[in-house]
């Protein structure tokens, strides 16, 4: 039988201030208090942080629009956008959010991704690797070193060859299974810059020798060409800081899009993906880049970044300004401090 238990009065008092001073009053991580769940920085909050940070950095002027691709080197230097997308589906927007861009090397994060779902992520281990080179993100000495092993599929050599490892019968029916996998974590169909693909494809001979040597190793099978051809049409996709932001966020929420709820990859294969980016996703600075963020991210020289604050949200910002490792300026700082004020770096843990 059901019934009323009472309890005297100072003990419910008692018991409704504890809960009460248990609370962060930051809106921080949780710190204590019995059932209490910190929801983390409300909207106003969050958007209070985005505007705070760009308005910090747009005018900074360091870093230069990459020029070895002729199209790139066109792109108004003072474009700077960034977004935000919780692991609920909230989207937070500011700047130049309309710009569109070339994806460049964020894609190598969807096509490994790809790979791992469609044949294992033992082929990514085994056949590309997953160690950081030390080496630029194009390097020949990097795969010289190591005869085409102890890649990974963040530089161009290990890209390349993870382009070549997705299933499909021919060049036309590979980049259109690509292209509907990163639409899925967009949640939109992207489209081909037809600009940019030309204009790389007019200048990718470099590319083409990295295929061509990983190919004498046994890396990639006959058809490099076909690789390195897909590969540019990847790279070329048209993206907006917001898309950056939601394919983050895919990643965030455990493979699952959190603004169509369509589950894009597995969970398992989600946190593999992360690591490599966590060790790998900025080239040779991302080092630097996970000692001050905390997070996995991804850059291309198109001038995007997105990074990831697992369980909690994805978040992207574009200024086509790079410096000499090939990352956004702008980008790197204005994420860097939105990290830091919204307390989402997963190493810094407070104590109970």
């Amino acid at each position: 039988m059901n019934a009323w238990i009472a309890l005297p009065a100072s003990l419910v008092l008692a018991a409704v201030a504890w809960t009460t001073t248990a609370a962060p009053q930051d809106g921080g991580a949780v710190s204590g208090g019995l059932g209490y769940i910190d929801s983390g920085p409300t909207e106003p909050d969050i958007d209070a942080v985005l505007r705070d940070a760009h308005a910090r950095y747009e005018g900074l002027k360091d870093g230069a629009n990459a020029d070895y691709i002729p199209v790139l080197d066109e792109v108004d230097s003072e474009l700077f956008a960034i977004a935000l997308v919780t692991v609920d589906g909230r989207v937070h927007l500011v700047g130049d959010g309309e710009a569109r861009f070339s994806i460049q090397s964020i894609s190598k994060v969807f096509t490994m991704a790809q790979v791992m779902a469609q044949s294992g992520p033992d082929v990514i281990f085994d056949g590309v690797g997953v160690d950081a080179t030390g080496q630029p993100f194009n390097s020949v000495v990097a795969i010289e070193e190591y005869q085409g092993r102890e890649m990974n599929p963040l530089v161009n050599a290990g890209a390349i060859t993870a382009t070549g490892l997705v299933q499909g019968d021919d060049a036309d029916a590979i980049f259109a299974s690509i292209r509907a996998n990163l639409s899925k974590y967009a949640g939109r169909e992207l489209t081909l810059d037809e600009a940019v693909c030309e204009s790389e494809l007019a200048t990718n001979q470099h590319n083409r020798a990295i295929a061509l040597l990983m190919h004498s190793y046994g890396l990639i099978d006959e058809h490099h060409e076909r690789a390195v051809e897909v590969y540019t049409k990847q790279c070329s996709l048209s993206v907006d800081t917001r898309d950056l932001a939601v394919m983050a966020a895919t990643f965030a929420n455990g493979g699952k899009n959190p603004v169509t709820g369509e589950v894009v990859l597995s969970p398992d294969l989600s946190s593999k993906v992360l690591a490599v980016m966590a060790t790998a996703g900025l080239y040779d600075d991302a080092g630097k880049w996970l000692y001050h963020s905390g997070l996995p991210a991804k850059s291309g020289v198109g001038g995007g970044i997105l990074a990831v604050a697992p369980g909690r949200f994805g978040i992207a910002a574009f200024s086509p300004r790079l410096d000499a490792a090939g990352n956004s300026v702008r980008a790197q700082k204005a994420i860097i401090d939105i990290v830091e004020a919204l307390d989402a770096n997963p190493y810094r843990v407070h104590p109970r």
